[in-house]
This record gives structure tokens, C-alpha cells and sequence, in this order.
């Protein structure tokens, strides 16, 4: 089976931390597969909360680099990549706070949604913007 790889932008324009509760740890004493997505995901709520928005979750990829320990804090930084007309990718990197020891990298693709329409919505031009240095914009 090959292994995801995921190929990290040069910068990324916001980054929260996030520290390792006793609840993320598994019995191998280490950061749980499933709770590395829910900090992940509240990384991602908070980063698009910050610029005014939801979310709506399409799909996800993750690469885990390094065991993470109860106590550790966590960065977690997030750009946006890979503009398409109804969304893009959040591609996002997880380090060691104090060691600055890689743990995991992924990306998440999302959708933008009309909730009164029920149906999508194209990515607001502004939020486009905010990452168009890095990311080109398609045709």
C-alpha cells in the first residue's frame, strides 16, 4: 500500500496551540489516531473562525511524522491551497511546541455551502484572496 505523502506550502498564515489532555493519549501513551483529527479539526474551526467563517468537512489525509506525549503542546498551522470554484484545501502542519519535533501533516479538503440554498456556494472571493500568494487561482 503506498503511503500518503503530503507536500507542505512555504508558509502558513495562521497557527494556534493546543495542549495534549490525558483524553488524547492512548494505551501506547501516545497521541490516539482519532484524536489527532478532533484537535485537527478544531485547529481548522478556529482558524476559519478567525476570518468570519464556517466549515463543512469534504475529506481528509493525514501523515503522522512523530509520537506525541500527555502534556506536550501542540502548533498546529494552516494555509489554504488548491482553489477549485466551490473550495479548496487546508493543508495543515503539527509540531512540538518546545522541540519543534514534527508529529503529523494532512490536508482537508472542503466545500463552501449555501445553508439557505442547500446547495454549494463559490469560495468568497475575499477568502480567495487572503491566499492568493500562495496558491494560485484557476481560470
Amino acid at each position: 500500500m503506498p503511503r500518503i505523502r503530503i507536500e507542505l506550502p512555504a508558509h502558513f498564515p495562521f497557527s494556534t496551540s493546543i495542549t495534549l489532555l490525558i483524553s488524547h493519549i492512548n494505551l501506547g501513551r501516545h497521541l490516539d489516531n482519532a484524536q489527532l483529527i478532533g484537535l485537527v479539526s478544531e485547529a481548522r474551526v478556529r482558524f476559519l473562525k478567525s476570518m468570519g467563517y464556517t466549515e463543512l468537512d469534504d475529506d481528509a489525509g493525514v501523515q503522522y511524522r512523530s509520537e506525541a506525549f500527555h502534556g506536550e503542546t501542540l502548533n498546529i498551522s494552516m494555509a489554504a491551497n488548491d482553489f477549485h470554484a466551490f473550495g479548496c484545501d487546508l493543508v495543515w502542519c503539527m509540531h512540538e511546541a518546545l522541540s519543534g519535533r514534527e508529529v503529523a501533516r494532512g490536508k482537508t479538503g472542503i466545500v463552501f455551502f449555501d445553508y439557505g440554498a442547500r446547495r454549494k456556494a463559490p469560495v468568497p472571493a475575499g477568502f480567495r484572496r487572503r491566499f492568493a500568494a500562495d496558491s494560485p487561482t484557476p481560470d
